[in-house]
């Protein structure tokens, strides 16, 4: 899927990642709510390191574009089926880098925009592989609305971030409760991964979690840089 987001200047920035790396288990309180989330290798255990899992570029979708429930789901007939909402700050890298010290991480960052993190818990629960399935359903990645430079988002680590489900307020943190903070996160990626320019690494979603549906509208809002905004459609079986 091709999504292109503009600088908060204006410049036109086309999103073809060749990676989407995606950090699990990065707040506190989201951690502390592992028992309604329910899902494999979700504990109540805080991670010595980051906790890292794929998301593939087909989930991008731009502003405004529609979240889709796919019609697969109703093949399982799960019980109590769920697909969440997660909001997240996500950021783009700007060149190839391998094995960057903290110190260096924030040089190697294009800028920074809105996530959303979407996760189908079933597949989550049951898949034998892990996450990989559930997390990477066709616009199961929402991104934007504009991406903003390091130089003119400040701190990225004291901003506020609030996910709206239909216009209520369900996610409510600032990004400096993460567990481990933006440059230890680059450093730790690209200790394990060559970073390509325009792949992307989203820091983790804080508490509050919870099911999307069929009408439903989700906004990510982040300080600094707007409000990231998604109809849901569940989708007919042909």
């Amino acid at each position: 899927m091709k999504v292109t987001l503009p600088m908060k200047n204006g410049t036109p920035v086309p999103l073809r990642p060749t990676k989407i790396i995606a950090l699990g288990l990065n707040y506190l309180e989201h951690i502390r709510e592992s028992g309604s989330v329910n899902v494999q290798n979700f504990t109540g255990e805080v991670p010595e390191e980051p906790v890292l899992f794929a998301k593939t570029p087909n989930v991008l979708i731009g502003p405004d574009e529609t979240i889709i429930l796919p019609a697969l789901l109703d093949r399982y007939r799960f019980e109590s089926p769920r697909t969440d909402y997660e909001g997240e700050l996500a950021l783009v890298i700007r060149d190839r880098i391998k094995d960057v010290s903290e110190e260096e991480a924030m040089a190697h960052v294009l800028g920074f925009t809105c996530f959303n993190d979407v996760s189908q818990r079933n597949f989550q629960r049951s898949d034998k592989a892990g996450w990989f399935r559930g997390k990477s359903l066709d616009t199961f990645g929402p991104i934007g609305p504009v991406i903003v430079a390091p130089d003119e988002i400040g701190d990225p680590q004291n901003l506020c971030i609030r996910t709206r489900l239909n216009g209520r307020v369900v996610q409510e943190a600032s990004t400096r409760q993460m567990i481990f903070p933006i440059p230890a996160i680059i450093a730790f990626v690209s200790a394990n991964f060559t970073l390509e320019p325009g792949d992307i690494i989203t820091t983790g979603t804080p508490s509050g979690v919870g099911p999307l549906t069929d009408g439903d509208v989700v906004e990510v809002e982040i300080e600094k840089i707007g409000i990231l905004r998604n109809p849901v459609r569940a989708e007919k079986r042909a």
